[in-house]
């Protein structure tokens, strides 16, 4: 799986997020996305890399491709 790079990524509905790094779950070792939405609260998320990294395909919003996309360091 590729490795995360800390920045700005764009979801495909548009907003933006900064992503600090690469965290591990504590019980089940698995790698996970820390990253915070750039809008809202500010609060820390974390979500599961492999969805993160994800290939979508959702013809609602007429788009397919990544979940997320690296847009600035």
């Amino acid at each position: 799986m590729p490795e995360i790079r800390k920045g700005i990524y764009q979801h495909y509905k548009g907003k933006q997020y900064l992503v600090l790094g690469e965290v591990t779950h504590s019980e089940t070792i698995e790698p996970m996305v820390l990253y915070i939405p750039l809008y809202g609260e500010f609060r820390m998320f974390a979500r599961p890399k492999d969805m993160f990294l994800e290939e979508i395909d959702k013809p609602e919003h007429h788009y397919k491709g990544p979940r997320f996309r690296f847009v600035a360091q």
